[in-house]
C-alpha cells in the first residue's frame, strides 16, 4: 500500500515538471518508473534525484511540495503540527 502511495505522490510531483530539458528527463523516468527499471522507496529519496539534477529550485515551492509530503503517521498530533 504504501508503494503505491509513494508512486502516486511522484507522478503528482512530475506533472509539474515541464519545459525544456525537463520534458526530456521526465519522459525517460516515467519509462523507467512503468518498466521498473527504477524504483524510490520515498518521495524523499525522489526530490533528491530531482533535486541532484536541477538543483534546488525556487525554494517557496520546494517547501511548498514538503508540506505536501508530511504524514501524521505514528506521531501525536503534537509532533505533527511541530513539523509542519
Amino acid at each position: 500500500m504504501r508503494k503505491v502511495i509513494v508512486e502516486e505522490q511522484i507522478q503528482w510531483i512530475l506533472s509539474y515538471v515541464q519545459g525544456g530539458s525537463a520534458d526530456v528527463w521526465k519522459e525517460n523516468l516515467v519509462e523507467d518508473l512503468e518498466t521498473r527499471e527504477i524504483e524510490f522507496r520515498s518521495v524523499g529519496n525522489f526530490l533528491l534525484k530531482l533535486k541532484k539534477e536541477f538543483g534546488e529550485g525556487d525554494e517557496k515551492m520546494v517547501k511548498v511540495a514538503e508540506l505536501r509530503r508530511i504524514e501524521q503517521g505514528g506521531r501525536i498530533m503534537k509532533e505533527f503540527v511541530q513539523e509542519f
